[in-house]
């Protein structure tokens, strides 16, 4: 397994070692000790799988501290680009976005931390979509910031008028409007 280090402090690339031959493929999709080692000590303990069409966009979504969520996100069918902003208050990235492609060709993996917004867009006819969380679903803490806020200047690779967005996310608030309560550690 190798972990890449992204522009963003604390957003990290997973690249699962991959064994394959005639029959198809094997892969840990996750083993605690060996993240552990790697130096992701985190203790997930819940895990969420959506499906989605070609065109839909989710998010950019995150829950207010301490309920907050670090996610550790893979494609299990198609394709996806997969979309973090830094939340972070002191962060020397705040504000900024990382984008990775995620699919079940590449199987990479993204580890989202604490203080992430999060959001994708699916590429492919269809998506099935997996991620561990090592906080709860809570909806009093649940916000969001609107995935067309320009001054994010996210290119979601799908066009305006074939976005398949939800009415939630449609009406989330900007960056600059939105509630958050993160603070970058060092």
């Amino acid at each position: 397994m190798q972990i890449l280090p992204t522009k963003i402090p604390g957003l990290l690339i997973i690249e699962p070692d991959v064994f394959e031959d005639q029959r198809g493929c094997f892969f840990e999709s996750y083993n605690r000790e060996k993240y552990k080692e790697s130096g992701l000590d985190t203790n997930f303990v819940q895990d969420n799988i959506s499906s989605s069409v070609r065109g839909v966009i989710r998010g950019l979504h995150y829950q207010l501290a301490p309920y907050s969520q670090a996610k550790l996100i893979q494609v299990l069918k198609g394709k996806v680009l997969d979309v973090a902003v830094d939340l972070r208050q002191g962060s020397p990235t705040f504000g900024e976005s990382y984008a990775i492609e995620l699919s079940e060709e590449n199987r990479r993996q993204f580890f989202v931390p604490r203080g992430f917004a999060h959001g994708f867009s699916v590429l492919s006819d269809e998506v099935l979509f997996h991620y561990k969380c090592d906080n709860l679903y809570n909806r009093e803490a649940e916000r969001g910031i609107n995935f067309n806020d320009p001054q994010l200047k996210i290119d979601w690779l799908i066009p305006g008028k074939e976005a398949i967005v939800s009415g939630k996310d449609q009406v989330l608030p900007s960056l600059e409007e939105a509630e958050r309560n993160f603070v970058f550690k060092n």
